[in-house]
């Protein structure tokens, strides 16, 4: 047997299931407790829709409101809100174990930037040839990053080998 779609957003009119609610008119004002169908019969006479606020109360709140505005409004609403949120993404900076002390400072003047925007940083070194043989000096920059930034920053994930890159993510405080 096929159901009914489901209605998303608040009932209104004669989805309300109660028999009585809590009216509120379109000026704000608290008219009390009707039986449905008046309050229908009222918003209709209004050119406005009675819209179940708050459903969970006893007994349901509705107010008299245009029901496609109050969508729009609840819709552009959510959109702002989408809009502003800020998303943390994964700034991701690569060294070697025997980088030059200028471009260490340049390194590291991207890492504490990208924490103040409010991102993460990954900070990969990469060994090559026989350099794996000194790993305790990537162990050791690693260290001198993690000094540098303790300020600014909390270690995400400490530093770990994986094959032939060292990987440690800082996150901002």
């Amino acid at each position: 047997m096929l159901q009914p779609p489901v209605k998303s957003g608040p009932r209104y009119d004669n989805l309300i299931q109660s028999d009585k609610v809590r009216v509120i008119d379109h000026e704000g004002e608290n008219l009390g407790v009707m039986y449905t169908r008046e309050a229908i019969e009222q918003a209709n006479g209004l050119g406005l829709n009675l819209v179940e606020v708050s459903p969970n109360a006893d007994p349901p709140v509705c107010k008299f409101l245009d029901v496609g505005k109050h969508r729009y409004d609840a819709q552009k609403k959510a959109n702002l809100a989408r809009k502003t949120q800020k998303t943390q993404d994964i700034k991701e900076i690569k060294m070697r174990p025997n980088i030059d002390t200028h471009d260490y400072d340049v390194k590291m003047r991207n890492v504490t930037k990208f924490l103040g925007e409010g991102d993460k940083v990954k900070i990969t070194l990469r060994f090559r040839g026989r350099e794996m043989a000194h790993q305790e000096l990537g162990m050791n920059l690693l260290r001198r990053v993690q000094d540098d930034v303790v300020e600014v920053a909390k270690v995400e994930s400490f530093p770990r080998l994986e094959g032939r890159q060292m990987v440690m993510v800082l996150a901002p405080k």
